[in-house]
């Protein structure tokens, strides 16, 4: 600057000087900036006249633009790992100045820009005193984090000695550009632009260094430095000097170790059979190989090895050895067989170990101490011919092998007698033998003759006394049924099948003429079951008609009531006439059937009232008409009205009650039906009315259990105690064979137990508000409600039932919760692809794949059948697919054609998935079903999918239905249970008609499908509910301590709380408000309850009812009957088996 004012000065003086200024004193003196400027040399004329010369001026450079002298300006960034903050360095010599946009101060200090956030961008206007505008703009980039980046170490174990593997990995994510990040590598030789090297063919167990670097916008970003060593290489292969045996069962290995570093030896040596290796000390040199099987070919190998990252198996050194002979095993399976009186065939097999070269079998024979016979072969097949008769023999077979005999085997052996020389003697005998057996066998026919002379006085030859076989069986109290009945039952009820076979079948001593009679034969459905004369019901005669006065049907006691019941035969079409004339004569008001009338195309009973659409129908004098037909799920109920022709009497009332769910063999596996069947008895009876009528098809099997359960509960209710035993035996004095087998023997006994367990729990609709108000009531408050205390008594149903299939290793994972496993005994099976394509051509609604469930091996999937209200149809409660189950999902839906899914869950809760999405937008395919969805509809608490399911090998398609609940959160209870109801209601459109014949085992179809997360939790609710509803709807009874009973039974996890109970009593009683003291129905539910007018389904539901069928059982051998009738034989559907224990009382605590 101050150079720049001398030579302003300079410039002005010499303007003084100028000569012609100077002498004219003319002209403009020129500024100062004119002489700066100035390039040129003033001189003188050519003329010579003399002036001054004016010297050239230096001008001084122009100062430079602050873009131009900073244009090639770096910048580098520094880290503070304290404060995750960076300093932008501006790499010049003078401290420069830095300003923002808005050029307001300066944010430089000492050349460097403080605290930076990672991948900030930011422009900075820099200036300095040396140059002048335009200032430098310049864009700073701040990189991003460096513990955002690692760099790792990813050679794998396996090829780290002879290989390097390092690569940058970003750890966390940022908003920086990764474009603009590159990275270096440099380790020896080796370079690498990439974000990883990989060097191979490296040395191992040697030292390698690796510098490594990241660039980010062309600028130096953080440097690593990393020294790696390999790992250690594969040992050599050791030098075998001696591979020998010297004996039968040993040998020797001997060697020289590898020169590189190793761990261990392992040596393997093997045979044809069989094959060993060991770990050997690293310090060892020579082997003796111990135990070897004479006369075999081993190979060895031995290889050392080192454990380093990995271990590393040298390569090994092999060789072989044949060990010595040995003396054989003893020959196998040796046999001497008899070929004549005097002449034997001794065989045997090889021995197990021949231990040498192939050899030949030898036998000797011996008699006492004398060597009779010695013979060898190449085969074990010895005859020997030409023995003394009657003479004991010892043979001794052993096997040599070339080099070494065999422990002999010995067998004993002694030849006949001379067979020629007794056949006249014994032909002798024989003849003499039969001629006496023949007078014998004539004596006892002829005695026989003489006392069957007359039917009716028919005695056995050795006549038992009934009474002494009798047990002394004590009365049962009710505190100790449950412990008694679990005494009796174990080891196959054999305390109970004791007891039972002690009680006679028919007690001799009651005479019985009149059934026997010939006109009354044909009256009789089987001849070996006929009533007392004593106890019989007498008809009044009719123009005294012989016979006229007999039905097969006897007057049975009740607990303390004489003449309670009758127990009669299911009519026959000849007796039909004679049955009403009982009802009528006996003022009878209620019947109760407990059969059907065709089981397993055997007829069992005569259809003897009229149908609905028929109405009215005359059975000789007495008219009956049938007024009303109610049909549930296990028995169906109609309203008779009868009036006698011959009489002026009004008409009679007669309620019909046929029980449809005893299947075809066997018993009901669940007592508490048969307690609900009495329930409904006993409400239509009244102390006004006959005798009940109970029967059957022989009416003394199911009718003898049925009638012995209602008189033992009316005994536990008064005493507090039962005599089974004693009250069966008195059954049997008034009619034969009363409780016909062992397993309705035991039903009783069940029936007893359940109902003291567990006592009556089914509420009447009308009477639920109060019922409900009570159960809630704490009295005192420190004591659970009654409520609470029900719930107590549920049974939990623990691992009651065998659950192998879905806890095998294959099928853990296909399980969302490992406590709710499907009970192998009503898993839903998937059928293979194959057996799905041999049924594909002839698949029909008809056809059952129950074999197929039981025998052929089956996919799995977390589902079961729950048994629905309306027997024998079935649900399935199904956990939410996993991602790797949807395939199968579909595949049972399609395998079991259901109709309608329930889905009671949302896909996630929180993070966590709670089923998988297993539908998409349009056409979706999974395995061999394509699943389109082709509508989508919402309301306000769930959403309705129609979906078309078509079969990649069939041309049918189906529609399918899903109800996705969306108001009901994990583990809670649903938030708007009224429209839980409603929702039910409008599902319920989408099943099929309710039809209790299709008699399916399980279940080729099953029209519901409900799943939750894992099946249980709400699909246990939902399921209990629509029961609930159904019975509501269908007999306005509910009974929800046995509908929950019977889901715990079908799958763990089932209303498995409190809550959840109460819940359902709660919604109930909220479905069914009280008004006025009545329970008013919701107009949808009117028309459920409905008496069936169509004849057909009436005929259908009561002849041919099959309902889930229980397991076969074993069936009791019947008695031959000698009459030549035309059905004889002891009841048909009635089979003795032990009966397994209830499930009811296996209750865990």
């Amino acid at each position: 600057m101050t150079m720049y004012l001398w030579l302003k000065l300079l410039a002005f003086g010499f303007a003084f000087l100028d000569t012609e200024v100077f002498v004219t004193g003319q002209g403009s003196t020129p500024s100062i900036d004119s002489y700066l400027n100035a390039s040129e040399t003033t001189t003188l004329s050519p003329s010579g006249s003399t002036g001054i010369s004016t010297p050239t001026i230096a001008t001084t450079p122009s100062k430079p633009t602050c873009a131009e002298k900073y244009a090639n300006i770096t910048v580098d960034y520094l880290y503070n790992k304290e404060t995750k903050l960076f300093t932008a360095k501006l790499n010049v010599n003078e401290n420069v100045e830095c300003t923002n946009n808005n050029h307001t101060h300066n944010i430089c200090t000492k050349n460097e820009v403080l605290n930076l956030p990672e991948c900030k961008e930011m422009n900075v206007f820099i200036s300095h005193n040396s140059c002048t505008d335009p200032h430098k703009e310049l864009k700073l980039d701040v990189p991003p984090e460096v513990e955002k980046f690692r760099l790792d170490n990813c050679t794998k174990d396996v090829e780290a000695n002879t290989t390097i593997h390092l690569k940058w990995e970003i750890i966390e994510s940022f908003t920086c550009n990764k474009s603009k990040i590159t990275y270096r590598f440099q380790c020896g030789d080796k370079t690498s632009d990439k974000e990883d090297i990989y060097l191979k063919n490296l040395e191992p167990e040697y030292e390698y260094k690796c510098d490594s670097e990241i660039v980010y916008n062309k600028n130096k970003y953080t440097n690593i430095t990393k020294i790696i060593k390999t790992d250690f290489g594969i040992p050599g292969q050791p030098q075998i000097i001696v591979c020998t045996s010297e004996a039968a069962h040993q040998g020797v290995i001997a060697w020289n170790p590898p020169q590189r570093l190793f761990d261990n030896f392992t040596l393997c040596y093997v045979n044809k059979t069989a094959k060993k290796c060991l770990n050997l000390n690293k310090h060892l040199t020579t082997y003796d190989l111990q135990n070897l099987k004479p006369y075999t070919k081993y190979n060895l190998s031995l290889h050392a090895y080192i454990i380093a990252k990995v271990q590393r198996n040298g390569t090994a050194a092999t060789c072989n050895l044949i060990t010595k002979s040995a003396p054989p095993s003893q020959v196998q399976n040796m046999t001497v067989s008899t070929t004549s009186d005097n002449s034997m065939r001794v065989k045997c097999e090889a021995p197990e170990d021949i231990n040498g070269p192939d050899g030949r079998y030898h036998l000797e024979v011996e008699a006492g101490d004398t060597l009779v016979r010695n013979v060898s072969q190449s085969k074990c097949d010895f005859p020997v011919n030409n023995l003394q008769y009657s003479t004991n023999y010892i043979f001794k077979a052993y096997y040599h092998n070339g080099y070494y005999s065999g422990e002999p085997v010995i067998l004993p052996k002694s030849t006949s007698y001379n067979s020629e020389a007794l056949i006249t003697f014994l032909a002798f005998l024989i003849i003499v033998t039969s001629i006496a057996l023949l007078v014998v066998l004539y004596k006892i026919y002829d005695l026989h003759k003489k006392r069957s002379c007359n039917l009716d006085e028919q005695q056995e030859l050795v006549e038992r006394d009934d009474e002494k076989q009798l047990m002394n069986v004590e009365p049962i109290h009710a505190d100790i049924l449950l412990e008694t009945y679990k005494r009796k039952i174990a080891d196959e009820g054999r305390l109970f099948l004791a007891e039972f076979q002690s009680i006679p079948r028919v007690f001799s001593k009651f005479p019985i003429k009149e059934a026997r009679k010939p006109f009354n034969q044909n009256k009789n459905r089987y001849v070996d079951i006929l009533p007392y004369d004593y106890n019989r019901v007498e008809l009044s005669e009719i123009n005294g008609d012989a016979g006229s006065n007999y039905i097969n049907a006897s007057y049975i006691d009740g607990f303390k009531e004489p003449r309670k019941y009758i127990a009669a035969q299911g009519p026959r079409d000849e007796t039909v006439d004679d049955f009403w004339r009982m009802i009528w004569e006996q003022k009878a008001t209620v019947i109760v059937m407990v059969t059907r009338c065709e089981e397993g195309n055997r007829n069992k009973c005569a259809e003897y009232w009229p149908s609905m659409e028929e109405g009215t129908r005359a059975f000789g004098d007495v008219v009956v008409k049938i007024n009303q037909h109610k049909r549930c799920p296990d028995y169906i109920i109609q309203k008779l009205n009868i009036v006698n022709k011959k009489e002026k009497a009004t008409g009679r009332e007669v309620t019909h009650i046929q029980f449809t769910s005893w299947p075809d063999h066997g018993v009901p596996e669940d007592p508490h039906l048969l307690l609900k069947l009495r329930r409904r008895v006993n409400a239509f009876s009244n102390f006004f009315s006959g005798p009940i009528v109970v029967h059957c098809s022989a009416g003394v099997g199911r009718t003898g259990t049925y009638i012995g359960i209602d008189a033992m509960l009316e005994g536990l209710e008064a005493e507090n105690k039962v005599d089974v035993y004693g009250y069966v035996v008195k059954l049997r004095r008034q009619r034969c064979l009363m409780v016909q087998v062992e397993a309705q023997y035991i039903l009783i006994h069940q029936a007893l137990v359940e109902y003291n367990q567990f006592g009556e729990t089914e509420v009447n609709l009308s009477e639920l508000h109060p019922y409900l108000h009570n159960m809630k009531k704490r009295d005192p408050p420190s004591e659970p409600s009654p409520l609470e205390a029900e719930f107590q008594r549920l049974p939990s149903y623990r691992s009651w039932r065998t659950q192998h299939i879905g806890n095998q290793e294959e099928n853990k994972n296909k399980n969302r919760n490992s406590n709710v496993i499907p009970y192998d005994y009503n898993r839903v099976p998937l059928k293979h692809e194959l057996e799905m394509s041999k049924e594909s051509d002839h698949d029909s609604d008809e056809s059952s794949d129950d074999d197929s469930d039981s025998e052929e091996p089956s996919k799995y999937i977390n589902a079961s059948f729950i048994m629905s209200y309306w027997k024998p149809e079935v649900m399935i409660a199904a956990q939410g697919p996993l991602k790797e189950t949807i395939g199968d999902f579909w595949q049972m839906i399609f395998q079991r054609k259901v109709k309608v899914i329930v889905m009671l869950t949302e896909l996630k809760h929180g993070d966590q998935e709670i089923c998988a999405q297993y539908w998409g937008e349009g056409k979706q395919t999974y395995g061999d079903i394509e699943v389109d969805m082709k509508d989508t509809n919402k309301s306000p608490t769930y959403t309705l999918r129609v979906f078309e399911l078509r079969h990649s090998k069939r041309k049918d398609s189906r529609t399918v239905y899903q109800y996705q609940y969306t108001n009901w959160s994990v583990e809670q209870l649903p938030a708007e249970p009224k429209e839980l109801v409603s929702m039910i209601q409008v599902l319920k459109e989408k099943l099929p008609q309710k039809n209790s014949s299709e008699g399916n085992k399980h279940h080729k179809s099953t029209p519901l499908l409900i799943h939750c997360r894992d099946g249980s939790q709400q699909t246990g609710i939902f399921c209990a509910l629509l029961n609930l509803l159904e019975s509501a709807e269908t007999e306005e009874v509910v009974d929800i301590f046995q509908v929950v009973k019977a889901l715990r039974k079908a799958r763990p996890g089932m209303v498995s709380t409190f809550e959840q109970y109460q819940f359902l009593y709660d919604i109930i009683a909220s479905t069914y408000p009280a008004q006025n003291g009545q329970v008013k129905k919701n107009n949808h539910q009117e028309d459920k309850i409905e008496f069936d007018n169509e004849v057909d389904k009436v005929k259908q539901d009561a002849n041919c009812v099959n309902p889930l069928g229980a397991t076969e059982k074993l069936p009791e051998a019947k008695e031959q009957a000698a009459a030549s009738e035309p059905t004889s034989g002891t009841e048909g559907p009635e089979h003795s088996v032990n009966g397994p224990a209830s499930p009811a009382l296996n209750q865990d605590s």
